[in-house]
């Protein structure tokens, strides 16, 4: 079986036998969305939801948050895991999102890159959810598992496999 008929084959199983895959993140907004996946690394989507609905009440935009200190906003998502290199991530970006961009979110994944915070797949999760975007967020799991079941040949890392 060639990879695009394995690809295939894999694709029609979850059409026919799984729900449409969604962020189980809680979000109203792009700018909410985009905070909610830097606060998800190496956290569960429920301590997110659970933490997030104070934290947009008060900051609900890129222009408040951006007034924000990094220790106030330490203070709201104490619960989540890193919260010092969050909390600093979170001002650095609001800062950036509200100067540099208007404080719109920006769609290409490069340019989401270049915020405090966002690496390649939290960029690749925003286009594809916010922009509907092609882009593949690939993280330790889906690097594995699509090395295991042949949907990859030989990648080394989750970039290569992203890129296959």
């Amino acid at each position: 079986m060639t990879k695009h008929e394995r690809y295939d084959k894999i694709l029609e199983y979850f059409e026919t036998h799984e729900a449409p895959a969604e962020t189980e993140l809680i979000y109203a907004n792009p700018f909410e969305l985009l905070v909610s996946v830097i606060l998800s690394a190496q956290c569960t989507d429920k301590r997110v939801n659970l933490t997030t609905p104070k934290l947009f009440r008060d900051y609900p935009t890129a222009e408040a948050m951006a007034q924000a200190s990094q220790e106030t906003l330490f203070n709201y998502i104490r619960s989540i895991s890193y919260p010092n290199n969050k909390a600093k991530h979170l001002a650095g970006m609001a800062r950036m999102l509200a100067q540099d961009f208007r404080s719109l979110v920006p769609a290409d994944v490069d340019t989401l890159m270049t915020l405090p915070g966002v690496g390649r797949k939290t960029a690749n999760v925003i286009a594809s959810v916010i922009y509907e975007k092609p882009t593949m967020a690939v993280d330790t799991h889906v690097f594995r598992v699509s090395n295991r079941i042949g949907l990859t040949t030989n990648a080394k890392n989750p970039l290569q496999s992203e890129k296959q």
